[in-house]
């Protein structure tokens, strides 16, 4: 059996008298990718940032492998170099090119040379079909090329996890599927993800488990299969048949 990435245990988070994380569990195996869904508000946005301590959770515990990240004696350099994130709205520094701004965290974070750096860069972005744009700035990219090198700015730190925020909700639909094949073809070639998404399409095709969360916890958890054909809770069939019509559940 694979070994384990990520470990989340009772997980809490209140942002005043709002309580967005409610005792949230789970884990997520090397190679593995695990799909959260779940109606708007509900706390997944949250998770992904506690987890990589962009918000530091009031309660309970994660592990990346067997480093707690949420030991104060933990360095979050360290750990946040090892977990990309990959954001709803691309994140991308608009006064660097496509190769500069995948470059960047190889020679700030990890102290690579500028000659190395340049070969990874070009590198990752050949891997996301952008070996055409790697002197291009943000503002002369499409939103998929965009949210491409945002990906390729990500891998090229060698995470051990990716997490993925909604990387498709701000992008027009035509540029949709650009992204989300990039998406596949990194779930096939065996990286470890968490992919926050309405792309049911895509859950069906690559994940391994389908998270279900509403008002900060976990409804139900299981296989694509189970989720979409046998789910026990009659939140989960709701949720499932509406999001489904709503963005089409047939495979990418």
């Amino acid at each position: 059996m694979p070994k384990t990435v990520l470990k989340v245990e009772n997980l809490h988070k209140s942002y005043g008298n709002l309580e967005v994380l409610k005792g949230i569990s789970f884990q997520v195996r090397q190679g593995e990718t695990t799909v959260i869904i779940g109606s708007s508000g509900t706390g997944k946005s949250t998770l992904l940032t506690c987890i990589n301590q962009i918000t530091p959770p009031d309660k309970g515990r994660i592990w990346l492998e067997d480093i707690e990240i949420t030991d104060p004696k933990t360095d979050l350099n360290m750990v946040r170099s090892s977990i990309g994130m990959v954001f709803q709205h691309f994140n991308l520094f608009t006064h660097l090119n496509a190769l500069d701004n995948v470059r960047l965290g190889l020679t700030v974070v990890k102290k690579i040379s500028p000659e190395r750096a340049t070969e990874i860069g070009i590198e990752k972005l050949k891997l996301v079909g952008l070996e055409d744009k790697l002197h291009s700035y943000p503002a002369e990219l499409s939103g998929g090329q965009q949210q491409r090198v945002s990906i390729a700015r990500a891998l090229a730190m060698s995470p051990k996890l990716i997490l993925f925020d909604e990387p498709t909700s701000a992008l027009d639909p035509e540029l949709i599927g650009e992204v989300l094949n990039v998406m596949i073809e990194l779930a096939k070639s065996g990286m470890t993800m968490i992919v926050v998404s309405h792309e049911m399409g895509f859950a069906r095709a690559v994940a391994n488990d389908i998270i279900f969360m509403e008002n900060g916890v976990i409804v139900e958890e299981g296989t694509p299969e189970a989720m979409f054909n046998y789910c026990k809770n009659p939140r989960t069939r709701e949720f499932l048949h509406k999001i489904t019509e709503l963005y089409g559940g047939k495979k990418e």
